[in-house]
């Protein structure tokens, strides 16, 4: 099998996600150098020492998540689990590279376009055909069901697609028409949500406050996974790596429940 070198393809993983344009929260792009030449990338959600093993295992050369390292206002020491992470890939010349808001906003690709797409929703678009969006990013993806369903319907939809039972606020037999998402942790950006108009919030997690703005706002809230709600968008990147690289790219989703 042929390969790409490790530059080649940061450069080329960079100008398709564009991290320049977002304020995150940690790093993005290439965070762990590891050996020039890559033929094997294992895509998957998080950089856990799960995930390195299994690259480890499949010989891999480079492992390419949504959740990397190095977050804001964590301890920055490599100590306890950050260094045997870190160990376990430099030891076996692994490449780490993630992509974190910058892969949650890609309009094709990206974690809330896919997820719009594994759960059937239309995406609203606007007059030139560009995606409806609100909130902090644009991060909010906006769009409708292609058939009204309740809330309890929905949820059970959700449920079953994304094989994850969700948590949700709202009256269980209310119409839903309009929907607004963000994976992950985006529980906070309800508000933008509601100022949209949409009768449905869905997110990947639930803070206490999530309850008072469904009740108050009769906005009907979900919360459906953060690991859940964010497996797409690493597996579509990979795919579309490979379409365009003679390299081998295996998505693993580590199972986790929150």
């Amino acid at each position: 099998m042929s390969s790409i070198h490790r530059k080649e393809l940061a450069d080329w993983l960079d100008n398709l996600l564009e991290p320049w344009r977002y304020r995150d929260y940690c790093p993005n792009g290439l965070q762990l150098q590891g050996r020039e030449q890559i033929q094997t990338i294992i895509t998957g959600v998080t950089a856990s020492q799960a995930l390195i093993d299994t690259a480890i295992e499949k010989n891999a050369d480079a492992i390419l998540v949504h959740h990397g390292w190095f977050w804001k206002n964590e301890d920055p020491c490599i100590v306890g689990m950050k260094q045997r992470r870190i160990a376990a890939a430099l030891a076996h010349g692994l490449n780490v590279f993630a992509y974190h808001l910058p892969l949650d906003g890609h309009p094709t690709l990206g974690n809330n376009t896919q997820l719009g797409l594994q759960l059937g929703f239309e995406l609203d678009r606007d007059a030139q055909g560009e995606l409806k969006r609100t909130g902090p990013h644009d991060l909010i993806q906006l769009g409708r069901l292609k058939t009204p369903q309740t809330l309890k319907e929905v949820a059970a939809h959700v449920s079953k697609t994304l094989q994850r039972t969700p948590q949700y606020v709202g009256n269980p037999q209310q119409t839903i028409h309009t929907v607004a998402w963000c994976t992950g942790g985006a529980q906070g950006f309800m508000p933008d949500a509601i100022a949209a108009e949409v009768d449905l919030y869905i997110t990947g997690e639930a803070s206490e406050h999530s309850y008072h703005y469904a009740i108050e706002n009769k906005t009907a809230f979900m919360a459906a996974g953060h690991h859940a709600t964010e497996r797409y968008g690493a597996k579509a990147l990979g795919e579309y790596l490979a379409e365009h690289f003679p390299v081998d790219v295996q998505f693993i989703d580590i199972d986790n429940p929150f």
